[in-house]
C-alpha cells in the first residue's frame, strides 16, 4: 500500500482559494498513491485564531468540493486535513474529512482533545464526542488529530474499534517538535500499528511549524521523516506487518481493564 503525506507550508500572503486549488493540484499528482493525507487546519492555519469564524464553512463547502473532486481525479482515498467547521446550529468545530476514490465523504471526525487551555481552540470550538475509523481495502485507519496525539486512551479506543493504522494530521509548533516525534512513535509502539502524521510547514500567526511529518512502522521504527519545509513523503505499508507484530509480540492481549481503584490507607 503506497500512502503520500503531503506537508503543506501555510503562508499568510496566499489566498485560501488559492490554497485549495494548489494542494488540489497536489493531490493530483499523487495518482500513484493509495493513500493521501494533509495536514491540520492547513486552507486557514492551526494557529490563525483571529481567521477561525471568518473562514469557517460547512461540510460540504468549498473545501469538501474541491477536495472530493481531487481525490476523484487522482482516484486516491484522501484525508483532506481538517477544517473550521460550522456547524448549522452554530458551533465550530475542527473537523477532518476523509474521501473514497470516487470522491464521496466517507468519514468526518470532529477532533475530541481542543488545544488552548483557556484561550484559542479550546474555547473557540466544540469537542467532537465520537472515535472514527475508516475501512480501507487493506488497512483500517483509526483517526486522530495534532493535540489528540497526547491522549494513548483516545487510541486504544481506535485499536479496539479496528483500527490497523493510525492518520494524524497537525499543526504542531516547532518549539515541541521534540514530543510530536517522540508521541507518534510511542503511539505507534504501544498499539502495533502504523503512524502516519502530518504536519505543516512555514509560519503562521508567528507560530513556527515543526513540519517534520513522520511514518512509523508498528514496532516503532521510523520508515520516512520530512524536514522543516514544504514536502511530500511517499512510503510503502505493508498491511500484513500489523498482524505479523502483534502475533509475534501479543502485548495487546495482556491488557488488563477495569481495575479497581487504589484503596485509601488506613
Amino acid at each position: 500500500m503506497r500512502a503520500s503525506l503531503l506537508q503543506i507550508a501555510v503562508d499568510p500572503d496566499e489566498t485560501v482559494a488559492d490554497r485549495r486549488e494548489r494542494v488540489a493540484e497536489l493531490v493530483r499528482a499523487e495518482r500513484d498513491a493509495d493513500l493521501v493525507v494533509l495536514p491540520e487546519l492547513w486552507p486557514v492555519g492551526a494557529f490563525a485564531y483571529e481567521s477561525f469564524a471568518d473562514e469557517a464553512e460547512p461540510l460540504e463547502g468549498p473545501t469538501h468540493e474541491v477536495m472530493s473532486k481531487a481525490a476523484r481525479d487522482a482516484g486516491v482515498w484522501l484525508h483532506a486535513g481538517s477544517i473550521v467547521e460550522r456547524d448549522p446550529d452554530g458551533p465550530l468545530y475542527n473537523t477532518s474529512l476523509v474521501f473514497s476514490p470516487a470522491g464521496e465523504l466517507v468519514s468526518a471526525y470532529r477532533k475530541i482533545h481542543r488545544f488552548g487551555f483557556d484561550k484559542g481552540e479550546a474555547v473557540m470550538m466544540a469537542p467532537g464526542q465520537e472515535l472514527a475509523t475508516v475501512r480501507l481495502p487493506a488497512l483500517t485507519l483509526g483517526l486522530g488529530t495534532c493535540y489528540d496525539l497526547r491522549f494513548p486512551e483516545l487510541f486504544r479506543g481506535l485499536v479496539d474499534a479496528g483500527a490497523q493504522a493510525f492518520v494524524v494530521p497537525a499543526g504542531w509548533p516547532e518549539r515541541r517538535r521534540a514530543h510530536w516525534t517522540l508521541l507518534a512513535r510511542a503511539r505507534a509502539v504501544e498499539n502495533q500499528a502504523y503512524m502516519l502524521a502530518c504536519g505543516t510547514a512555514g509560519t503562521h500567526a508567528d507560530v513556527e511549524q515543526a513540519g517534520h511529518s513522520i511514518v512509523v512502522d508498528p514496532w516503532g521504527e521510523v520508515l520516512a521523516e520530512a524536514g522543516a519545509g514544504e514536502e511530500t513523503l511517499r512510503v510503502e505499508l505493508d498491511p500484513e506487518k500489523v498482524t505479523v507484530t502483534r502475533d509475534q509480540f501479543p502485548a495487546l492481549k495482556d491488557r488488563l481493564l477495569g481495575l479497581a481503584p487504589p484503596r485509601t490507607p488506613r
